[in-house]
């Protein structure tokens, strides 16, 4: 059997990284402070502290060509991370802990990136490989809390700031990256974290953050298949 590169999991990556071009934090003057800085200094700490986490959860819906992805991962600094992931009614949990990623797919899944005589004999199995390998590697991007962040908050356009606001019962403040049209809102009271990216257009959706430093375990699943092996024999 030799697994397919997955177009599903090549195009959840690139919808992340568009919201790489979405930039700023702030807060309200009642708040953290961080309203009253600049745009360009509002970024750079909410990148810091960013950063500095120890955990994140990201969760989310983003559209490409009218078919939703959506997402639920947590994720724990230096040491990997776990969640969820739909693309197309295909789903599949993952993951990534100590060098390898980790994916244990639905029936459909399975069928997709291996056919379908092989999905019969996958199903219910963790699938093993090392981060780096193939179509496994957009995944692993994806459970590692710096590369996330380095993806969502990076080097910006023009930036515009909103007014403050209410984003999942979070206190915000909007700033908008006017080469995108994209926004992030960021907490105004307690630290300043990022609390949410939207984008409009045919690629629009969201990305939410929360939990920030929360305590969180990540353990290696049980007798996992290793990809590498199969290849190997066919």
């Amino acid at each position: 059997m030799r697994p397919r590169r997955s177009p599903l999991l090549a195009r959840l990556s690139a919808l992340l990284l568009t919201g790489a071009a979405l930039t700023g934090c702030g807060s309200s003057t009642a708040g953290n402070g961080v309203a009253s800085k600049t745009p360009a200094e509002i970024v750079a700490g909410a990148k810091i502290l960013a950063d500095a986490a120890n955990s994140v959860h990201v969760s989310g819906t983003l559209q490409s060509g009218g078919s939703p992805t959506s997402f639920d991962l947590y994720l724990l600094a230096s040491k990997g991370g776990r969640g969820e992931l739909t693309a197309d009614g295909r789903s599949f949990e993952v993951i990534q802990i100590h060098g390898n990623v980790y994916i244990k797919g639905s029936p459909a899944f399975y069928s997709h990136i291996a056919g379908p005589s092989a999905a019969q004999l996958l199903q219910g199995r963790w699938l093993q490989a090392p981060v780096g390998t193939g179509s496994l590697a957009s995944i692993a991007s994806l459970t590692n809390l710096a590369k996330l962040v380095d993806t969502t908050l990076p080097a910006h356009g023009t930036l515009a700031k909103g007014a403050a606001t209410t984003v999942v019962g979070q206190k915000v403040i909007a700033v908008t990256d006017t080469s995108t049209g994209g926004t992030l809102y960021v907490a105004t009271t307690g630290p300043p974290y990022p609390v949410e990216i939207t984008m409009g257009g045919a690629s629009g959706g969201s990305i939410v953050f929360s939990g920030w430093n929360q305590p969180l375990s990540i353990t290696k699943p049980p007798n996992p298949i290793d990809i590498t092996r199969l290849q190997s024999r066919h």
